[in-house]
Parts: C-alpha cells; sequence; structure tokens
C-alpha cells in the first residue's frame, strides 16, 4: 500500500452506511454507521475531530457545509450537527428510517428520501419541511441530486426524476433497466443521465433525454463477478461515485473490489487491489482529487468468516491514470 492510500483512524465499529466528503473540501470527511455513530475526521492529519451518538442506526449522512452535518436513520429522524460547538439539533422526523439524506445546494437545503415513500425538502434555517415528493408507492433505496434535479431510485425497481421546484408531479418514471433490487443510483456530474447498480453485479448507464438517438447509447454490463472452481460468483454492486471532472465513476462491490469505468466509452479504466471485506460505500470528492472507501462485512453470505472483518474507511488519491478518459 503505497502513500497513495491510507486508513482511516478511529473507524466506525459496525457497517458503514456511508462516507461523504465535506463540500468543495478534499480534507474533511463524514460517516456513518450503524454503530449510531456520525463521525467527523480531518483526513489531512488522520484523526477524527468529532464524534455523535444516536441510539438508532445512522444510514446516510451529508454535509451542509464545512462545520455542519446531518444524518438520518433507523429512528426516522433527521439531525442537524454542528462540528465545532457539538450542538445537535432535531430538525424533523419521517413516517419510517430515512435512509437518504442529501445536501441540496441549488436551494440550500437538506433532502431525505425514507422508507415511507416520501422524499421531504428541508429548510436549515427555519428547521422545517417545505416540500414533499410522494415517490408513488415505492420506498426509497437511494437518491441523487445536482442542481435542481433529483432521480429517485425506489424498492419497487422504478426510476423517478423530479425537479427541485416543483413538488406536485415527478418529470419522468421509469422502470428500472436492471432485473434485480437497486442499490445505488448517481446522476451524472452534466445531468443528463444517471448510473444504477443492483444486487446481481450488474451496473446501467441511462439517458434522460427521449430522443431515440440518445437513447441508443444507454447499457448495461456485468461487474463485480468471479468465477470459482467453474461456479460464477455474483456479487452486489452496493456503491457508486462520479469523478465531478472526468466524468468517470466508481464501484465498490461485495467482492471486496474497487473499479473505476469510462461510461462514455464502456471500458473499465483500473481496478484497485482487494479490500479487507465489502465496499458499502464510496465518495469521491469535490474535484476528484481523493476517494473515500468504506468497506463493511454485510452479513451477505451463506457461511459466516471465521473472522469477522472489522470496518475501515481507506482515503485513495487516485492518478490520472487511473480515473482519466484514455
Amino acid at each position: 500500500m503505497g502513500p497513495s492510500e491510507f486508513k482511516l483512524n478511529n473507524p466506525p465499529e459496525d457497517l458503514i452506511s456511508a462516507v461523504k466528503f465535506g463540500c468543495k473540501s478534499n480534507q474533511y470527511l463524514a460517516a456513518s454507521s450503524w454503530d449510531g455513530t456520525l463521525r467527523f475526521y480531518d483526513v489531512a492529519a488522520n484523526s477524527m475531530r468529532q464524534k455523535f451518538v444516536q441510539d438508532a442506526p445512522i444510514l446516510d449522512c451529508a454535509f451542509m457545509d464545512i462545520v455542519h452535518v446531518v444524518s438520518g436513520g433507523l429512528d426516522n429522524q433527521l439531525r442537524l450537527y454542528d462540528v465545532n460547538t457539538q450542538a445537535e439539533t432535531l430538525v424533523g422526523a419521517h413516517d419510517e428510517p430515512i435512509r437518504c439524506v442529501e445536501h441540496a445546494e441549488y436551494v440550500n437545503g437538506i433532502l431525505t428520501g425514507s422508507w415511507d415513500k416520501n422524499v421531504k425538502l428541508w429548510d436549515m434555517r427555519e428547521k422545517r419541511c417545505v416540500g414533499c415528493f410522494e415517490q408513488n408507492n415505492g420506498k426509497v433505496y437511494s437518491m441523487s441530486v445536482i442542481d435542481e434535479k433529483i432521480v429517485v431510485a425506489t424498492s419497487d425497481r422504478k426510476v423517478l426524476i423530479w425537479d427541485l421546484r416543483k413538488t406536485d408531479s415527478y418529470i419522468m418514471k421509469r422502470e428500472s433497466s436492471l432485473k434485480y433490487q437497486t442499490r445505488c443510483i448517481r446522476l451524472f456530474p452534466n445531468k443528463e443521465g444517471y448510473v444504477m447498480s443492483s444486487i446481481e453485479g450488474r451496473v446501467a448507464v441511462e439517458y434522460l433525454d427521449h430522443d431515440p438517438e440518445v437513447q441508443r447509447r444507454k447499457f448495461a454490463f456485468k461487474c463485480h463477478r468471479n468465477r470459482e472452481q467453474n461456479i460464477e460468483q455474483i456479487y452486489p454492486v452496493n456503491a457508486l461515485s462520479f469523478h465531478n471532472i472526468y466524468h468517470t465513476f466508481a464501484t465498490g462491490g461485495s467482492d471486496r473490489i474497487v473499479n473505476i469505468w469510462d461510461g462514455f466509452n464502456k471500458k473499465r479504466l483500473c481496478q484497485f487491489h482487494e479490500y479487507d471485506t465489502s465496499i458499502s460505500s464510496l465518495n469521491f470528492s469535490n474535484d476528484g482529487s481523493a476517494l473515500a472507501i468504506g468497506c463493511s462485512y454485510l452479513d451477505q453470505f451463506t457461511e459466516l468468516p471465521a473472522s469477522v472483518p472489522l470496518p475501515a474507511i481507506y482515503i485513495r488519491y487516485p492518478t490520472d491514470q487511473e480515473t482519466k478518459q484514455k
């Protein structure tokens, strides 16, 4: 392991649900976990600066700005944390657990997606819900927002595309092109489409424009699979993250592997080494200079390993060779 990658000190003690870099920075990182903690790291110093503890597992987190982080989890509640003062504020709640939390920079609000089949928009100054997007009968499993555009992947294998300014109706509703349960969805940085992954070692690259010429560019591919004694092992693709500058993307699977892909030229650019255990979360920093890799044992295999690997967060500084389109 060269200087281009290192392990963070004081990782969570249970499944890492999310790793997220601070806005416009590769120095600060937030991590949420099933151990009920939200941790704030100074990556450059490799130190945990703050730890907030809840009674229930935290399923996602997001930076509001460099000193404010929000979280949602199994207690249905949205919380705001001030890293400097250690203050913690209860902002609001859903009727069921909150699965996804995203910062909607466009309106300086927070979006939460829940198993109660709704996405809510929160005004963080007034600490109140200012909009509700009903997800047409599907639990929210994954969500992505860039500017005014939101994509939501639901439990019934649907994808709903929304405009942040219009809560009364979605712009588009699609059936997932993947046959099995969706794990993750992420908008292209240019908002022209999205990438989604499933539990069955597969990723789809989709475009929003209905023009038949544009639709011809969509495709799906198999990944995070291997052959053992002539039997194909197929692993869930749990995590996706885009490089905002090069528009390439990383996938992380339960096969302990991280791959970088060029979706426009349908090529794999590189594959990192095998990690300790399943990749549960990935996040490129805003400028693509750093990639946070959350590794957690996800209890997906029929036989329990002799010793369950401990959760770990790796920070990798990928080269252009690894992330730039050839």
